[in-house]
Formats: C-alpha cells, sequence, structure tokens
C-alpha cells in the first residue's frame, strides 16, 4: 500500500471483472464504476481518503480537463466521471481465449492426458471445484437463480440474498476478517490463476499446490462452511 503499508487483504485480480455481479472479497459492491474508486478512497491503499481530493488534484493537472472534455463533453472532473473512465478500462481487461476456450470448441482433443485428467477432477462431483468456480469465467454462479445468487433458498452455498457469491472455505476455525460475515469472502474467478498469487483472501497460500493441499486435507469444519464442502 502508500507508503509501505500492507493492507488488511490480498488483492484480487480484476481480469473479467465486468462478468462479475458481487466484487470486493466481501462482495460490497454490485458494480466495477465502485470496484474502481473503492480503493482509491482507502488511505491504505491509495493515500487519499475521499474522492473530492482526487477531484481537485486532477483538476490540476494540464492535460486533464481537456481529456474529460472530449471524453464527456465538458471539463469538470467528478467521482461519477472518474468512476466511469476507469470502469471503461477495467472492463476492457479481459480473458476469453485461453486453453480451455480453445479446447471446448474442440471437445478437449488437445490436452494432455494430465491436462484432461485434472479437467475431468475439476469437473466431477468427488471435487465439486465447478460448482463454486463455474465456467465459463470460473467464478461463483452469483448471477439471479445462480447457487450463488440473489434467488433460491437457505444460506452458505444453498442460494439466497445473503451469499452474494462468497462462501466459507473452511481456512480458519476463527476469523479476524469475517469478510462478508461468518468468514464468507467472494468466490473468485480461476482466470489467469497462475500469475495471481498470492491465493485466499489473505494472500495465506503462495503456491497453487498449497491451494489444492487445502481443499484437500486442510478444510477446516467450521460451523458456517460450505455446503459443498462438507463431506456427505
Amino acid at each position: 500500500g502508500f507508503e509501505g503499508k500492507v493492507t488488511p487483504r490480498n488483492s484480487m485480480a480484476i481480469l473479467n471483472a465486468g462478468f462479475n455481479n458481487n466484487l470486493f472479497w466481501d462482495s460490497r459492491v454490485q458494480n466495477v464504476n465502485e470496484l474502481a474508486t473503492k480503493p482509491i478512497q482507502n488511505h491504505i491503499e491509495m493515500g487519499m481518503e475521499e474522492m473530492a481530493n482526487l477531484e481537485r488534484k486532477l483538476s490540476n493537472v494540464s492535460y486533464y480537463p481537456a481529456l474529460f472534455e472530449a471524453a464527456f463533453g465538458s471539463n469538470a472532473i467528478t467521482e461519477d466521471r472518474i468512476g466511469n473512465a476507469l470502469a471503461q478500462f477495467v472492463c476492457a481487461i479481459t480473458t476469453t481465449n485461453s486453453r480451455f476456450d480453445a479446447e471446448q470448441r474442440q471437445s478437449f482433443v488437445g490436452y494432455s492426458q494430465m491436462e484432461r485428467m485434472g479437467h475431468d477432477l475439476f469437473f466431477s462431483a468427488r471435487t465439486n471445484c465447478a460448482r463454486c468456480h463455474a465456467a465459463p469465467n470460473f467464478a461463483a454462479p452469483d448471477f439471479a437463480g445462480g447457487e450463488y445468487g440473489s434467488t433460491g433458498g437457505g444460506t452458505f452455498g444453498g442460494g439466497g440474498d445473503d451469499l452474494k457469491g462468497a462462501a466459507n472455505n473452511g481456512l480458519d476455525l476463527a476469523y479476524a476478517d469475517q469478510g462478508l460475515g461468518e468468514g464468507r469472502f467472494r468466490i473468485p474467478s480461476l482466470r489467469n490463476i497462475a500469475l495471481t498469487a498470492p491465493y485466499m483472501h489473505d494472500g495465506s497460500f503462495n503456491t497453487l499446490e498449497q491451494v489444492i493441499d487445502h481443499y484437500d486435507h486442510g478444510i477446516q469444519p467450521h460451523h458456517a462452511l460450505d455446503k459443498n464442502l462438507r463431506n456427505g
């Protein structure tokens, strides 16, 4: 963070951010404009506590008023316009042509034996990976009617307004950071996952092997543990 300060959470990847219905680890916003402007107002991340300070700062930079006029029709620099411009850029950061996408169009004929084994495990009832990380974005199915979306009954993996694309993944028994509540954090996209270490909301894992080890034998029996991670 700003001046070397440490943020309380690991930064999430923003690939395909526009495809998600809930954003940040605690699912506190539902649009990319706020995804872009909230970190600016975090004094640890950006050294700035309110957007009014940024509005004044940009207005005093010689070339920004003309750029805002070209984009918005007047040179007024406002929080909404800053958010909209940043959101347009963030939504352009996409990944849609991965090996999975290419092989999916060809029935995965080009996968190696190991890749095919991983594919089959990921989408199997044995692991339940795809229940939380649903294709094509490999993120929480948090759309209306999705398992982690805005309709349905129950809690902790059963659908409902309280989920917002988040789940307790058994990382701890006691959470200093409660996330959305009860240790629930947004289920992130796995797109380009090999490039976005460290992993988890607190950055506790540095490798994908450690992540897999956690789901294989490290899940803690928290009372709010997501149903897809419970035995039986």
